[in-house]
């Protein structure tokens, strides 16, 4: 469990915000966090894959590489 000590004006936000939704001011905390995560999370690796890309760890395939490998060319 995490407890968190937000500032007056989130709160009162956070508040109005279930009021008008009629959803819990914990079920808008838990998905935003959710959502920032999954963010954090997608830009680290799109980091990563640069990182491997630059040294030479991975390397790129262009789309006809891919389409022709799966039976999708014309």
């Amino acid at each position: 469990m995490l407890a968190l000590d937000l500032p007056p004006e989130i709160e009162r936000r956070l508040d109005a915000l279930a009021r008008r939704t009629g959803r819990s001011a914990y079920d808008h905390v838990r998905e935003a966090i959710q959502d920032h995560l999954d963010e954090i999370e997608d830009v680290e690796l799109a980091e990563s894959r640069v990182a491997a890309l630059k040294s030479g760890e991975s390397r790129t395939v262009t789309l006809q590489a891919v389409m022709d490998r799966h039976g999708l060319s014309d």
